[in-house]
């Protein structure tokens, strides 16, 4: 199917249908989720969002490079909300995994709605820790970000987008991150300009399969304690949670609960947007945020020069 031939029908069908509301919000949608697995104890934002999604009515293929991770997030579907799952196990920042990770979405549920990017990748940009500079990136680091924050996530979408189209249209949603947006010091350059570059993908993919009913959305996520930040210590965590305007730290629930809102028909006319799930992060400039830090309340800082 061409962009724009059958446009309009397409739209219609995918954009101006009602919810029942009676019926869970995803009643009827196939989704996949990369990096859905989980490491025994720990929650991370894939596997928050497979639970969410099959919670609210989504058959959900859940994809990771661990077939063992997968199964853990499949078993806590079926097993805690009596939702439907699977598992797909490969590598996705190779095409022909990706390939055949759709393939499997449709052969085991018969079409695919929604695609959740959430394979991502930290890094270091120096081998001697945590840089914030350019001048020391290893490229090896650099390359296995990109790959892993970026590729997986443009082949996953390749490959997606011709089944959706099939099934009537579709919800794409990225996953990215606080670090995107403004140059942070916990995952260095590989990660922020990797996971900047995603911001542009999800834009470029609403722009151009919007004709064909599918949406693209981004989310970033600010300060959230999570399998990605298990080995912060105590005062780093006080100190992420106390510059967030709310004055609380992020759960991969709160990443979860978004995705679902972004896969549902809710948000059928959102397209091409990065939803910051940050607790007021970017609405507070960066001397609020140390007084917030210091404990310095800003309202006795007003009129004072």
């Amino acid at each position: 199917m061409s962009h724009i031939a059958g446009a309009a029908g397409t739209l219609d069908k995918v954009m101006s249908k009602p919810r029942k509301y009676d019926e869970p919000r995803l009643h009827g949608k196939v989704a996949i989720v990369t990096g859905g697995g989980s490491h025994e104890n720990q929650l991370g934002t894939g596997r928050a969002t497979a639970v969410c999604l099959a919670r609210e009515g989504a058959r959900v293929l859940v994809a990771d490079q661990s077939g063992e991770n997968a199964q853990r997030t499949v078993d806590e579907i079926i097993n805690g909300t009596g939702g439907e799952a699977s598992v797909f196990a490969g590598d996705t920042t190779r095409n022909e995994n990706c390939h055949a990770m759709v393939a499997t979405a449709f052969q085991r549920y018969g079409g695919l709605q929604v695609l959740v990017n959430n394979l991502g990748f930290g890094g270091r940009s120096s081998n001697e820790g945590l840089s914030q500079g350019i001048s020391n990136i290893d490229e090896d680091d650099w390359d296995r970000g990109f790959d892993l924050n970026l590729r997986s996530a443009m082949l996953a979408s390749k490959n997606a987008i011709p089944a959706m189209i099939t099934s009537g249209g579709g919800s794409i949603i990225n996953i990215s991150s606080c670090d995107a947006i403004a140059a942070a010091t916990h995952c260095g350059a590989p990660y922020s300009v990797s996971k900047g570059a995603l911001h542009t993908l999800t834009r470029v993919t609403a722009a151009w399969h919007g004709r064909d009913g599918i949406r693209a959305n981004c989310i970033a996520p600010g300060h959230l304690h999570s399998a990605f930040t298990v080995d912060y210590d105590a005062a780093l965590r006080d100190r992420r949670r106390r510059v967030v305007p709310l004055g609380t730290e992020g759960t991969p629930w709160d990443i979860a609960w978004a995705a679902v809102f972004l896969a549902s028909d809710e948000s059928r006319w959102i397209s091409g947007v990065t939803l910051p799930v940050d607790g007021g992060l970017f609405a507070a400039q960066p001397l609020l945020g140390h007084d917030f830090i210091e404990g310095i309340s800003p309202f006795n800082q007003v009129g004072k020069v």
